[in-house]
């Protein structure tokens, strides 16, 4: 795939269709479509793509065109689209189900058309393609020339592929997306049922429930509709969620009937069934470990500057640790700012040094400083750079004083006022004498 090819998104100023457009604009010439031409025409101008508000009309001159509609449209937009196809060109899907979508590209795509049902594994909030699963489900003999130029093209991203049937994908997904998203809903439901003050909860909370309530959390506040959708349009999902009730009533009876060897059996071989037990209490153990570890840095950094993410609101706050609790930094800087732990990533040195770099108002100060004629001044700037709180330096002017002395003046950039008297005293250190 090359930047000649021509892509076109139906639905692409929303969800996985817009991450699409954004993520893959410098391989692709990208047109996105949409039913509301205002938000199409604003997303278009800030991900600097084209936008058509006739879904014929933008695939005329497409190389590949995509589908990112609601499960629940999917089957009748392309109904619509891919007869109308030019050919040679690819059809991709983006659903999350694959069964219909891949009937329906296959009953209404023409014969000189190629199709390539896929599912990529992740969701329009992550920030990069690479180490992603992305799940392809080929049907036969209609993709013999695309396919494997998508393969080629993925791999070339670093993401990992997944080859199955559109059934096999349906099956598996009922249990990866549908049984987890219906225990976690269910798990959230009961709790708010049960009147649980969820905040108090935490203060009770072992590391496993905090993890579980977090992942729960991330479930329900996302999009409601999309999972109704998922659980509604996979018919397998509707086997696993029976199959789940059924087992939560038998094993709540065996607890309530006394039958603890039962009970144990089944864990037992519930656990031999799952496999990879060793590597799943490491995995876990590291997830668990991981706001431990972020404690332990931040309450090492009391009373120093430290740089922290927001992983939600994206917001940098670079500020001097005040206090740390198992669940809070409290930050002072301008104003004092209280986080939660797990919800922020520390940034490296150099990731804070850059950000107050471009954020912060530098400090500009002129060093005169006298020195031996023989020194080098492209020694002198590199000695200049590495002070630590020199932020930009240039040799401004070079002026002989004597046969054996020269002034040297620096253009100097620092965060701080104070940072000049900071510099005159490792100048001074080093034998040059401040003029």
């Amino acid at each position: 795939m090359t930047k000649k090819d021509n892509m076109t998104i139906i639905g692409g100023t929303r969800g996985l269709g817009r991450w699409i457009a954004e993520h893959l604009n410098n391989d692709f010439n990208i047109t996105i479509t949409s039913r509301n031409e205002a938000s199409g025409l604003e997303v278009a101008k800030e991900l600097n793509v084209e936008y058509s508000n006739d879904n014929i009309e933008a695939i005329q001159n497409a190389d590949i065109v995509i589908f990112s509609v609601p499960i629940e449209h999917m089957a009748d937009t392309i109904k619509d689209v891919a007869p109308h196809a030019p050919e040679n060109c690819l059809l991709m899907d983006v659903c999350s189900v694959k069964t219909e979508a891949a009937k329906a590209l296959t009953k209404y795509a023409p014969q000189n058309v190629e199709i390539l049902p896929c599912h990529p594994m992740f969701g329009p909030r992550i920030p990069s393609i690479k180490r992603q699963i992305v799940v392809l489900t080929p049907v036969e003999n209609r993709a013999n020339n695309w396919l494997e130029r998508v393969k080629k093209y993925l791999t070339a991203l670093d993401c990992e592929l997944v080859i199955t049937t559109p059934h096999e994908h349906d099956k598996y997904m009922s249990i990866v997306q549908g049984l987890t998203h219906f225990s976690f809903i269910t798990l959230a439901s009961t709790i708010r049922k049960l009147n649980i003050n969820v905040k108090r909860s935490r203060s009770f909370s072992s590391p496993v429930y905090s993890l579980m309530l977090d992942m729960v959390s991330r479930i329900v506040y996302q999009n409601p509709y999309l999972y109704y959708s998922i659980q509604k349009n996979n018919k397998e999902t509707a086997y696993a969620r029976e199959a789940l009730i059924k087992e939560g009533i038998y094993l709540s009876k065996l607890i309530k009937d006394g039958k603890e060897e039962d009970f144990v059996k089944n864990i037992v071989e519930s656990s031999e069934h799952l496999d990879e037990r060793e590597e799943a209490l490491i995995r876990s153990d590291k997830a668990i470990g991981m706001l431990s570890e972020k404690a332990n840095i931040l309450t090492k950094s009391i009373g120093k500057e430290v740089g922290v993410k927001d992983l939600y609101s994206e917001n940098i706050h670079i500020g001097i640790v005040k206090n740390v609790t198992s669940k809070c930094v409290i930050l002072e800087d301008s104003k004092e700012v209280s986080l939660k732990i797990s919800n922020v990533d520390i940034l490296s040195e150099k990731e804070v040094f850059e950000w107050k770099k471009t954020n912060i108002e530098l400090e500009q100060f002129n060093l005169s400083v006298q020195l031996p004629s023989r020194c080098d001044e492209r020694y002198l700037i590199k000695m200049f750079e590495n002070i630590d709180c020199i932020i930009d330096v240039k040799l401004k002017e070079i002026e002989q004083i004597s046969d054996s002395m020269t002034k040297f003046t620096f253009d100097c950039s620092t965060f701080n006022k104070d940072d000049k008297k900071y510099v005159e005293e490792f100048v001074e250190g080093i034998g040059g004498k401040i003029i």
